[in-house]
């Protein structure tokens, strides 16, 4: 039955290596064809490579582990308002509505590893790291592309009494 919700949020096991369910689940967005050990080693070798730059990095604020690069890019990416289409009186307005945490995750994901795939000419590790780096520090494509969709929400914020 399509649209039934599943029990993946109470199987979902934390990652084996940092101990995260958020980066297990972001591993499953990455897979694809099932290959498990595929997107886990595209995803660790990612971290890998954050901790090189980071081992490089003089700030004193700046975080210590891969992890929490990984944590602050997803909250940066995560969009708070979205637009979406509503039918009314014959015509179709953008409405701009708030947007749940678990949509906002998926998002964040999403627009990450789309903004990855998206280069070409490099492995998938190393283009995965710098989207994930360049968004810990508010930069990148899926920093821009959450910046559209807010943009996008400011512009139609004259439907919001339709939501």
């Amino acid at each position: 039955m399509a649209g039934r919700w599943t029990a993946s949020e109470t199987q979902l096991q934390p990652d084996p290596r940092f101990g995260d369910i958020q980066l297990s689940k972001f591993v499953n967005c990455v897979m694809s064809d099932g290959k498990k050990a595929v997107a886990q080693r595209v995803v660790y070798d990612a971290m890998d490579l954050i901790q090189e730059k980071l081992g490089k990095e003089t700030a004193p604020d700046a975080p210590k582990e891969s992890i929490e690069v990984f944590r602050i890019a997803i909250e940066k990416v995560k969009p708070f308002v979205e637009v979406r289409s509503k039918r009314i009186g014959g015509a179709n307005y953008q409405v701009p509505m708030q947007v749940n945490k678990k949509r906002q995750q998926s998002l964040a994901f999403r627009w990450i590893i789309e903004a990855a795939r998206g280069e070409k000419g490099r492995p998938m590790a190393q283009r995965l790291a710098e989207e994930l780096y360049a968004a810990a520090k508010g930069e990148g494509k899926a920093i821009n592309t959450r910046e559209q969709v807010h943009r996008m929400a400011e512009a139609n914020r004259a439907f919001a009494h339709f939501a």
